[in-house]
């Protein structure tokens, strides 16, 4: 293939705005730009979709699993190449694979994989997050109780070493149980620090905000909610601007009416992003899975423990983006970049990810205009065809 590609045939989303009858230009993996189709250079190797749209590739920053792999059970490169794969199915070109709070074994395990990814560039592997286990045993969720333990010296040292090894680190912490002073800590190391499986309330949320805190993990899930004399986590990170926010977007984790809510309340410049919150059904048939022994069924599009917690989502990142779209009544623009551009910015990453401007990685989903993911390409490689 030549090193330079236009990609031509589809509507172009550069993020922004939409081009017509224009090719996108792809060169070493980058974006070099977006041209009329009758300007595309002559020594360019074209491409030719058809019809249909090329949008952003989505950034899902919170992926427990996929292709029947539970990053928990398999904390290994091998595991992070599977889950990227099959989650390139469903247009997500960039994720964090995410550990749920276990043992310190297993999370060292983890930041090893990531480094061991990180060194083998892994398609779709940009860093990692870790949910928990620094959490709150009263908004525990699925998290296992006899797990959860307070932040000491030794797993700060570790967080902020993992950090130097890895593209990006995500860590999701309670506001009342990881002091101000360990959130500065993990920010001024370069560490994404989101405030997730937290009671507290709005002072106690509000200091790790401004202690470093940017972000708040599947807002409205497991987080203590808008009370009229105590706003809680929820108030906080709505009143907040700077902080982003990510969201299940299911139809079963959040009513669709607190949804609405949400997005009139947080108008920036932090904003809220979609998640999947996938674990390792995705890609797959399977209706069982277990996690720390546990065992999660898959039915009505929900995944559940046996006492009926919800464990994580039965959802992809196209079907999230579907439903911001016809059901919450988003823009197709809109529901986009809440799949790619804020997910980047609440990273801090999009210089180079989450649009189509020139210099950004060439990674973008082909859409039929039915909205089906027809093709996935990751820095300018085909990740997936249907």
């Amino acid at each position: 293939m030549s090193d330079l590609v236009a990609i031509s045939g589809a509507r172009i989303f550069d993020g922004h705005d939409w081009h017509d009858d224009a090719a996108l230009l792809v060169e070493f993996g980058h974006v070099a730009g977006i041209v009329p189709s009758n300007a595309v250079p002559a020594n360019a190797e074209t491409v030719h979709l058809d019809g249909g749209m090329v949008v952003p590739g989505f950034i899902d920053l919170q992926v427990n699993g996929g292709a029947g792999i539970l990053f928990n059970n398999e904390p290994t490169v091998e595991a992070i190449r599977a889950i990227c794969a099959v989650h390139a199915q469903f247009g997500t070109t960039a994720l964090l694979p995410t550990l749920i709070t276990d043992t310190v074994e297993v999370n060292i395990a983890a930041i090893a994989a990531g480094k061991a990814a990180t060194e083998q560039a892994v398609p779709g592997f940009i860093g990692l997050h870790l949910e928990g286990p620094h959490l709150s045993l009263a908004r525990k969720g699925t998290h296992d109780p006899a797990l959860i333990r307070p932040m000491d010296d030794s797993d700060l040292a570790r967080l902020i070493a993992a950090r130097a090894d890895l593209p990006n680190l995500l860590c999701t912490v309670a506001a009342e149980t990881v002091t101000p002073q360990q959130i500065a800590a993990l920010s001024g190391a370069g560490i994404t620090v989101s405030i997730g499986h937290s009671d507290a309330g709005t002072d106690t949320t509000r200091a790790a905000f401004a202690s470093g805190a940017t972000m708040a993990t599947h807002l409205f899930n497991a987080m203590s909610q808008i009370g009229n004399r105590e706003p809680g986590v929820v108030g906080s990170v709505l009143t907040t601007e700077g902080v982003f926010a990510g969201l299940i977007a299911d139809g079963i984790h959040v009513h669709p009416a607190s949804i609405e809510i949400a997005l009139r309340a947080k108008q920036g410049p932090g904003r809220i992003f979609l998640v999947t919150d996938a674990m390792s059904q995705t890609g797959t048939d399977i209706q069982t899975l277990t996690l720390n022994g546990r065992t999660i069924t898959r039915a009505d599009g929900a995944l559940r423990l046996a006492d009926g917690t919800l464990a994580g989502a039965d959802l992809d990142m196209i079907d999230a983006v579907e439903f911001m779209h016809t059901t919450i009544g988003l823009s197709l623009d809109e529901a986009v970049r809440m799949a790619s551009l804020y997910p980047a910015e609440a990273m801090g990453i999009q210089a180079e990810y989450g649009h189509l401007g020139a210099g950004a990685f060439a990674s973008f989903v082909h859409l039929s205009d039915e909205r089906q993911v027809r093709s996935t390409w990751i820095n300018g490689n085909r990740a997936f065809q249907a």
